[in-house]
């Protein structure tokens, strides 16, 4: 783990560069925020000495690069439509978006976590398992249900 005046010096060298490649990559500021906060976290939890600061540099754009990709290759960022693009959308589809989205939240907990993780975060059955202290396949049968519950609530097959 870094020290405070180590995490200091390199934010003080390289928040501009950091800040840089993410807006390159990004195009967008609320995002940038969010990986600067991530590499930073990771440069402070980093366990290992740079061997110089040359090293520390490309260490720092290294992560910065794939903390942009991973963030540009998500789940959530590659099934998410903007609020512009939705009301832009004709009413009979936008009133589809409504329903499932109510259907979703109408369904009880246990079952809205796991579609809310599995649909939405992109996780897997094990790993919404570790995160809700349940077993695989308990896993696999509330989203099973779940599905089961949306078709009903939604009439059926159209929806998929």
């Amino acid at each position: 783990m870094q020290s405070e005046r180590e995490v200091n010096r390199a934010i003080e060298r390289y928040s501009d560069m950091v800040r840089r490649i993410c807006l390159i990559h990004l195009q967008n500021s609320a995002d940038t925020e969010d990986i600067f906060q991530t590499v930073f976290l990771k440069y402070v939890l980093r366990s290992m000495p740079f061997e110089n600061e040359e090293h520390e540099k490309a260490w720092l754009i290294r992560v910065t690069v794939n903390a942009c990709k991973d963030l540009r290759r998500s789940f959530f960022r590659s099934r998410t439509v903007s609020l512009d693009s939705l009301l832009e959308m004709p009413a009979p589809n936008r009133q589809d978006h409504r329903e499932v989205l109510e259907a979703v939240l109408s369904l009880p907990g246990k079952y809205k976590d796991a579609v809310y993780l599995h649909y939405y975060e992109g996780y897997t059955a094990e790993e919404i398992g570790k995160i809700l202290g349940k077993k695989t396949n308990t896993v696999y049968t509330m989203l099973t249900r779940a599905r089961a519950l949306l078709k009903e609530k939604l009439g059926g097959e159209e929806y998929g």
